[in-house]
């Protein structure tokens, strides 16, 4: 049994600048946990797999395409391959997601 804690995984390099622990990699798969600080966001991007953000705390805006919505807790949102995205915590509290690509990116992420 393999088992890793989000809170205490190392952080990672990214071109966001923010809190991001790579938690699971296959070749199948990947998973990030993000932590956005209040005021925090990341920068537009198109990721070329698919992503599920799932959200453990807090509230965040999500911009995928041309739509923008408010999430909270325990709520899944889907990310299609190709499609430009973005997260920002607009909150005076954390968020945290957890961030699932499916498949594994062979490809790097392109910033906007």
């Amino acid at each position: 049994m393999i088992s890793v804690n989000a809170l205490s995984a190392p952080v990672m390099e990214n071109p966001h600048n923010i809190s991001a622990s790579r938690i699971y990699d296959s070749q199948n798969a990947q998973a990030v946990h993000m932590t956005l600080r209040p005021g925090e966001a990341l920068k537009r991007h198109i990721t070329p797999v698919e992503v599920i953000f799932y959200i453990l705390e807090g509230r965040g805006v999500v911009e995928i395409g041309e739509e923008r919505k408010e999430f909270g807790p325990d709520t899944l949102i889907e990310s299609p391959a190709g499609i430009p995205h973005c997260w920002y915590n607009e909150s005076d509290m954390v968020l945290r997601i957890l961030v699932i690509k499916v498949p594994r990116p062979v490809s790097a992420t392109k910033l906007l």
